[in-house]
């Protein structure tokens, strides 16, 4: 694994129902287990934590790393997934996810796709949206307060220079805005799930007796197309479709 362990979660944790002093102590009780082995107890210790309404990418990730060593392939996959939609740009979550795939089952490969649209899929989750959403009001202050020199100021030329800068701030301002918006979108429309039965027959629709079009395993990732009477219709990342039931797979 690139980074076994987030250490500095403890300073993160915000104020939860049961208190930010008893978070802080589970999550270091976690930690200690973890770099102990007992990766159970740490597991039990950050559970505790994400019952209680938290949740973070380092606390996902810490999830993830404990279910990985505990031999969970499944779970290790599902909070990776989990921390990769609150931090997509982070690498070394994107990296223990390439890692732990090599683990499971099923090495799929995945459909064609036109480079520009992989090129602009990687721009718009580069950076999360909380960043970008802090990043845009910043950009928008900045463009409020480069405004109030231009009402101000006597001089022709800071006029100029104070008006066109805070029109290119109130710009990229509102870029970052409509890239957040578009991550926001993409997770929304991109519903996957992490396969936890052993080995699962995909159908050709959404009843027992349909026709079996083939075999997943567990740790293999899907998005999830539909539901319909316990039913989910998915997609692999080479385009097979079908469906399986609710309970094989767990959403991200």
């Amino acid at each position: 694994m690139k980074r076994a362990l987030y250490l500095l979660i403890a300073f993160v944790i915000p104020s939860l129902s049961f208190g930010a002093d008893d978070a802080k102590t589970l999550i270091l009780k976690g930690n200690a287990s973890y770099n102990k082995g007992q990766y159970n107890d740490a597991l039990a210790d950050y559970k505790k934590v994400l019952d209680a309404g938290y949740e973070s990418a380092v606390l996902y990730f810490n999830l993830g790393n404990a279910s990985y060593k505990n031999g969970d392939i499944p779970s290790a996959l599902l909070y990776y997934g989990k921390a990769h939609k609150l931090s997509p740009g982070d690498e070394d979550i994107n990296f223990n996810i390439r890692f732990v795939n090599l683990k499971t089952t099923d090495k799929i490969d995945e459909a064609p796709e036109f480079f520009l649209t992989k090129w602009w899929r990687g721009f718009v989750l580069s950076v999360s949206a909380d960043v970008l959403a802090w990043i845009s009001i910043l950009f928008v202050l900045l463009a409020s307060g480069i405004l109030v020199l231009y009402f101000f100021t006597m001089s022709v030329a800071i006029k100029k220079t104070s008006f066109y800068g805070a029109v290119i701030l109130f710009a990229i301002g509102v870029f970052t805005i409509f890239i957040a918006c578009m991550q926001v979108s993409y997770f929304k429309g991109n519903r996957e799930a992490i396969i936890f039965s052993p080995s699962v027959t995909v159908k050709s629709g959404p009843v027992d007796k349909a026709g079996s079009l083939f075999v997943i395993h567990d740790g293999t990732k899907v998005i999830v197309l539909d539901e319909s009477n316990g039913w989910i219709k998915i997609k692999l990342s080479n385009g097979n479709e079908g469906w399986i039931k609710t309970g094989d797979a767990k959403g991200i």
